[in-house]
């Protein structure tokens, strides 16, 4: 049952592609809606929705920001390389100040907590086995909110998803997008020939909004819908075809990863994720398209939103390789 039956207050850490996404769906859901992030300011964001600058680790401001508030979305992270110092804090700012105000906490997720599923589908019912330090944090910072849960202090729900694709987003603008544009090499990771989930930015804050107005999604999480995988060598092919260029790619493995993480900081972190790049990496989400009635954007349009973007958004060259989730 849809509980939000008044246009009521949503507030949303972070002003990146999902923290806007997230905006844009609860705005078209009628609901009102309020940003959080250092600076105050944000570009391409629905003109009703609210800017408020302040700092996400202070459990004061989080309350005072999120008093009135229905729902509190945590899209808010740190940078790749300091997620072990930075993140479980980050959080329990978040949570705190949404639970001193009886609002919903939604927390944006990836599929780090899980570990490697030896290419399994990768369900909610998997038990956590992360093996990384970053997907160690995940795992820690997803038991607690479910603890918070079950303890009754605030009331949770998590939308996970796999690699991120879509307008806005710019690792994969550097790494794909703008290289297909101007004719260069995509760079990629890991085998260009397993099948892979990518879910869809706008999809993501479709999902979340979904979550922070449904009560029937509290006290567990959800793997959020992406597109059937592509191997890394389809989606590419795809991508450059939408942007009338011939595929140019290449692809580095674990020795070169290792390599140019020596001198390149987003890929020294990248090293010890690439299992999801070496072995089938496919997402189930069943459960939310089953409950909520929502699929997957078509890689058609994904493909064809994300290349209009990039070409609307012109960049002078691509950067190097970065975290890709």
């Amino acid at each position: 049952m849809n509980t939000a039956t008044t246009r009521e207050l949503h507030v949303i850490f972070g002003t990146g592609p999902i923290g806007k996404a997230t905006a844009r769906a609860l705005v078209e859901l009628g609901q009102r809606v309020r940003m959080v992030n250092r600076s105050g300011h944000a570009t391409d964001i629905p003109a009703e929705v609210e800017i408020v600058k302040g700092d996400a680790y202070d459990p004061a401001f989080t309350t005072e920001v999120t008093r009135g508030a229905a729902a509190v979305y945590q899209c808010a992270q740190p940078a790749y390389h300091e997620w072990t110092t930075k993140f479980i804090p980050l959080q329990e700012a978040i949570l705190r100040g949404a639970a001193a105000n009886g609002a919903k906490l939604i927390v944006m997720e990836n599929l780090y907590m899980y570990g490697d599923a030896d290419g399994q589908p990768i369900r909610e019912s998997l038990p956590y086995r992360a093996h990384t330090r970053k997907g160690k944090v995940r795992a820690q910072m997803a038991e607690a909110l479910l603890a918070a849960h079950r303890a009754g202090k605030v009331r949770v729900a998590m939308g996970r998803a796999s690699n991120f694709i879509g307008p806005e987003y710019d690792v994969m603008g550097e790494q794909v997008f703008y290289p297909a544009l101007a004719g260069k090499a995509a760079n990629a990771l890991g085998s260009m020939d397993l099948p892979h989930s990518f879910t869809y930015i706008p999809d993501v804050g479709r999902a979340l909004a979904i979550l922070g107005t449904r009560d029937e999604a509290l006290g567990r999480a959800w793997h959020i819908p992406s597109p059937e995988p592509l191997t890394q060598r389809d989606l590419l092919q795809r991508i450059y075809a939408a942007a009338g260029q011939p595929l140019k790619a290449r692809a580095a493995g674990r020795w070169m990863v290792w390599l140019l993480g020596r001198f390149i900081t987003p890929l020294r972190e990248t090293y010890e994720m690439m299992y999801e790049w070496e072995k089938p990496f496919i997402v189930d989400s069943s459960d939310f398209e089953r409950t909520f009635g929502m699929k997957a954007t078509s890689w058609e349009t994904i493909i064809g939103e994300t290349v209009a973007w990039f070409r609307a958004h012109p960049h002078s060259a691509a950067a190097p390789a970065s975290a890709r989730s």
